[in-house]
């Protein structure tokens, strides 16, 4: 084969392979946000089983620990804890569970911690996909500890499509300008908020930084210009909840 025709086929070649994105990885992962109530005064408790054993159990049947909150205000600053963990796929997390709840040291853990009464009245799962533009989630002890904030926007009908737009190509560009980390972007896999919900993690410097930083991203020129250029024809947000949190002292992600 001529040089000239083998170099012409290698340079195809090069063309055609894409090369993954940074943390392109993240993506093949489904993530869980799961929130315990507890009863009333059994959050160190249930801090002490994650902390010493429950962590642990998890790794040993494919869930990934990757972040563990308590949230600052009351009254969930005394009764709740948030966490993500991941896992390979939807289909393995099923499996996880299942092994999860059928292995002998849980099933001795959760006996002997509850021998006082039961420690979780409630639990809200929710699994998620990460977005395109969702930086990938890791491990890090920062010096200072950072205040986490869980974002949780609903849309108008036909309207996550703009939302995520404008995350994608703006908002998380101007958070970096204003002092506030982008941590994680995700849309939840069932419906009905797969269509319209976006959940997603920020970090700040403190309580005190957070106010800061949103006064002076909700002023920014270019905020204030997409803002209204993609509401021009309704608004897309119908309702933001908010919860500030900080990292348990076993949290992968600090």
């Amino acid at each position: 084969m001529a040089l000239k025709t083998i170099l012409s086929l290698a340079a195809a070649m090069a063309v055609s392979i894409t090369i993954p994105p940074a943390g392109a990885q993240e993506h093949g992962r489904v993530f869980e946000l799961r929130t315990y109530t507890c009863n009333e005064g059994k959050l160190p408790d249930l801090l002490a089983r994650f902390r010493n054993h429950t962590m642990r159990i998890f790794e040993k049947h494919g869930m990934t620990n990757i972040a563990y909150w308590v949230p600052m205000d009351s009254p969930a600053h005394q009764n709740t804890l948030i966490y993500v963990i991941a896992h390979a796929s939807r289909e393995a997390a099923k499996k996880n569970w299942k092994e999860f709840g059928s292995d002998p040291e849980w099933q001795k853990v959760q006996k002997d911690s509850e021998a006082n009464g039961k420690i979780v009245s409630k639990v809200e799962s929710v699994y998620l996909d990460p977005t395109d533009f969702s930086p990938a989630m890791a491990a890090s002890n920062t010096t200072p500890p950072r205040v986490f904030e869980l974002r949780t926007y609903t849309c108008d009908e036909g309207k996550l499509s703009y939302l995520l737009e404008n995350f994608r190509d703006h908002h998380t560009h101007v958070f970096e300008k204003h002092g506030i980390a982008n941590i994680a972007y995700w849309v939840p896999q069932d419906a009905p908020a797969h269509e319209n919900t976006l959940i997603y993690v920020l970090a700040h410097a403190s309580r005190e930084a957070a106010k800061k930083n949103w006064g002076e991203f909700f002023q920014d020129p270019e905020f204030q210009k997409v803002a209204k250029e993609s509401e021009a024809h309704g608004k897309i947000v119908s309702k933001m909840e908010s919860v500030y949190m900080d990292p348990a002292d076993f949290s992968p992600m600090k």
